[in-house]
């Protein structure tokens, strides 16, 4: 499986392994060291996951335009949903610059937001923040869904792998999910604060490679004359 990995997938591989290492090195050591400095609130971490959120984003954008004129409707819609889903998700994950332009939130914010900022992930429903919501349900299960449900459904129906490749969703292979496995091991052995805040970094670096370079990958080029 090592063999199969390129340069830049070891390399990342690398990168979080050292992230995420760091961190659990550090909250075991130094959780404040680890909260204030590693994991603040617009810190190297936040800021890193957030470009690779929109690096995917512009991925899929690219792709949409490049393949806008040999591909079907289902694929154009699958991957402009995705453009639309991870720039939100990197506008969410640093409160779209409201911290660094100094802007100032609305009444509603104000008072429904855990923070007191322009996002929607720190919202308060029911004295329950909507990201705890989300991510300790939700999330949890889509991601148990994506990462191991749907590759061995792929490899076996039919009808998922066509699914899959009409709306253009990429599909993991199993190095990704076992080094999500793995990370997520990590991230849970952390006992400090702010540990998702690496969790949500090595989402953003896996999700990228299997954006890059999915099992599916044949869907995101054009086909020949004679493949069609």
């Amino acid at each position: 499986m090592i063999r199969n990995l390129t340069k830049f997938e070891k390399t990342a591989y690398g990168l979080l392994a050292l992230l995420a290492l760091i961190g659990l090195l550090l909250g075991l050591t130094n959780e404040t060291i680890f909260d204030t400095k590693y994991a603040q609130e617009d810190g190297p971490v936040e800021w890193g996951t957030a470009i690779l959120l929109l690096c995917i984003s512009v991925l899929c954008l690219f792709r949409l335009k490049r393949f806008w004129n040999h591909k079907k409707a289902l694929w154009k819609i699958g991957t402009f949903i995705f453009v639309i889903l991870f720039f939100f998700a990197a506008g969410e994950e640093i409160s779209w610059g409201q911290r660094i332009l100094g802007i100032e939130s609305g009444e509603f914010f104000m008072e429904n937001n855990a923070q007191g900022e322009t996002n929607l992930h720190n919202l308060v429903v029911g004295e329950k923040k909507i990201n705890k919501i989300i991510f300790s349900q939700l999330l949890f299960a889509v991601m148990f869904l994506y990462l191991i449900v749907t590759p061995i459904l792929y490899r076996k129906l039919n009808w998922v792998k066509n699914l899959a490749d009409n709306f253009a969703v990429p599909v993991v292979k199993w190095h990704h999910t076992i080094a999500f496995l793995i990370t997520t091991v990590l991230v849970a052995l952390n006992p400090a604060d702010r540990t998702w805040e690496v969790y949500e970094l090595a989402f953003g670096i896996i999700f990228f490679m299997i954006f890059l370079r999915p099992l599916n990958q044949s869907v995101f080029k054009i086909k020949s004359p004679e493949q069609q």
